[in-house]
């Protein structure tokens, strides 16, 4: 599969982005990736090195988040990445949709092991036993947990390095109430978090919504999400989701608890995830032919400040470069001095490349001024600061390319959805790279229906990334909390799009989708 595509070794040796964006999306992905020192490749199928340049992002995020879920009461812990094969399967039904994608291990050395064991897909089945046993009052409750860790889930196809992998990092609360007002309360708090990460720091628009009965995690009585925009393919990508798993699990793992009149009654669940799938979508959303462009409240790297020698004055430089450098390090901007000897020119490309969000240029006529040329990666423009209240100017400076990002991020993800009442309109919509807001009567076998017909009908049955198996077919993406109009009103009858004889029950977002 393309995912495991290497280049060679001339192909290494280039320093910039050869393809661009337009011409072929996924060779773009793949070349950013590599040049920008974000992964390697292993030799195992679907599997990759997560490098410090990336790692140093995922850092950002989970610091920001473990705060917000941390100050919200919730507590961290670390479960097996095993579970047994009885346990995994305790409730069919829901283990259905990861049947496909569970690694099994089934030996140890050389003797076959007694019962296969299961490496994690998510950890209901790990985490659910034990709630079962730590909870046994209401005064046990809320119990509200969560684990950073690894999951896998043996993808067969379609494997787009951090979008869709066989092993990735991620978060995954889990949480038990008394009562269903306290659970549905906590699974918006936990969306408004993931919303505040991706925009407050990744400068990353989502649309809010609720998934499609078809949609839905198989255990979950409903399941809310963000959904991403990737405008350069027209692609949505589900960038994360919190659950109400109602009673569901608590009736099958007997996670019960005496209530205050001493009667036994169910625990109300949540579960909620956050991965590393986040690190994608910035990559896809904000990247331009150049490479990467990082939001600066997320970059490791927030500076690099680049000496422009002329004669022997290198060393006066690269000192007056230190001492500014100390200067922003110590306002806790996040600075490097790049006094490699290469030219100007190719640390410009290094770090442009890399996706540093501000470069400054300092040369002799900058000693002489008492000032260095800013340079912005999101729209290269320049202008000059002088050293002193350099930091503050920086601070400001980081900020605006921010709100640029998420703006210019906001208006081709609007600009890309399209609002439209018919199937012949979706599809002329879809096959221009959008997606499509459509009254829809949310019935499984009118989606099934629209995933078959938009596949066969479509006139990009596979897109321009072939190399990561995409096809023409679409999906609900979700139902938008904030809707056009309130289909359900008394006297307001509104057909489905798909054709399928009922009426509509909401607005539903369709697209396209990683």
């Amino acid at each position: 599969i393309f995912f495991c595509k290497r280049m060679s070794k001339n192909q290494q040796h280039l320093d910039g982005i050869t393809v661009t964006r337009k011409d072929n999306f996924s060779e773009w992905y793949i070349q950013v990736l590599t040049k920008a020192e974000l992964i390697e490749y292993t030799d195992i199928s679907g599997c990759y090195t997560i490098r410090p340049n990336s790692f140093a992002l995922w850092e950002a995020i989970t610091a920001k988040l473990d705060g917000l879920i941390k100050k919200d009461g919730v507590k961290n812990a670390y479960f097996p990445c095993f579970v047994s094969s009885k346990a995994l399967t305790a409730e069919e039904e829901n283990f259905e949709g990861f049947c496909p994608e569970v690694a099994w291990v089934t030996k140890s050395g050389d003797s076959e092991l007694a019962e296969p064991i299961a490496l994690r897909p998510t950890s209901e089945t790990i985490m659910y036993p034990m709630f079962s046993k730590w909870i046994r009052s209401h005064r046990d409750m809320p119990l509200r947990v969560n684990q950073w860790c690894n999951v896998v889930r043996w993808e067969m196809s379609r494997c787009v390095p951090f979008v869709r992998s066989r092993e990735f990092l991620w978060q995954e609360g889990h949480s038990v109430f008394a009562t269903k007002a306290e659970a549905d309360k906590e699974v918006m708090d936990i969306l408004g978090f993931y919303q505040s990460v991706y925009e407050d720091l990744l400068a990353v628009p989502t649309t809010r919504g609720k998934k499609t009965d078809m949609e839905k995690f198989a255990g979950a009585d409903y399941t809310t999400t963000l959904e991403a925009f990737v405008a350069a393919n027209g692609r949505s990508v589900q960038a994360c989701t919190s659950h109400s798993l109602g009673q569901n699990f608590s009736k099958v793992f007997k996670i019960q608890f005496e209530d205050e009149n001493k009667e036994k009654q169910l625990g109300w669940q949540n579960s909620w995830g956050f991965s590393t799938r986040s690190i994608g979508v910035t990559i896809m959303v904000h990247g331009d032919d150049k490479g990467l462009r990082l939001p600066p409240r997320a970059a490791s790297i927030q500076v690099v400040i680049v000496p422009i020698p002329k004669g022997d004055n290198i060393d006066v430089l690269i000192a007056k470069a230190k001492e500014l450098s100390d200067e922003l390090s110590a306002a806790g901007i996040r600075v490097e001095v790049d006094s490699r000897k290469e030219k100007p020119g190719w640390k410009y490309n290094y770090w442009e490349v890399r996706g540093v969000p501000v470069r400054l240029e300092l040369g002799e006529r900058d000693i002489a001024g008492e000032c260095v040329m800013a340079c912005r990666r999101d729209n290269f423009k320049k202008e000059k600061m002088a050293w002193a209240n350099l930091a503050e100017s920086i601070k400001n400076l980081m900020d605006d390319i921010h709100n640029n990002m998420f703006n210019e991020a906001k208006a081709a993800k609007d600009s890309h959805t399209k609002q439209c009442t018919t199937f012949t309109e979706f599809l002329v919509h879809l096959n221009t790279g959008n997606v499509c807001l459509v009254p829809f009567c949310g019935k499984k076998d009118c989606e099934t229906n629209i995933k078959k017909r938009s596949r066969e009908e479509s006139k990009v049955n596979a897109s321009d990334e072939t190399g990561f198996g995409l096809t023409g077919s679409a999906k609900s993406l979700c139902v938008p909390f904030d809707q056009p109009s309130d289909l359900t009103a008394e006297g307001n009858v509104t057909p489905c799009f798909g054709e399928c004889g009922h009426n509509a029950a909401s607005w539903c977002l369709f697209g396209r989708s990683y």
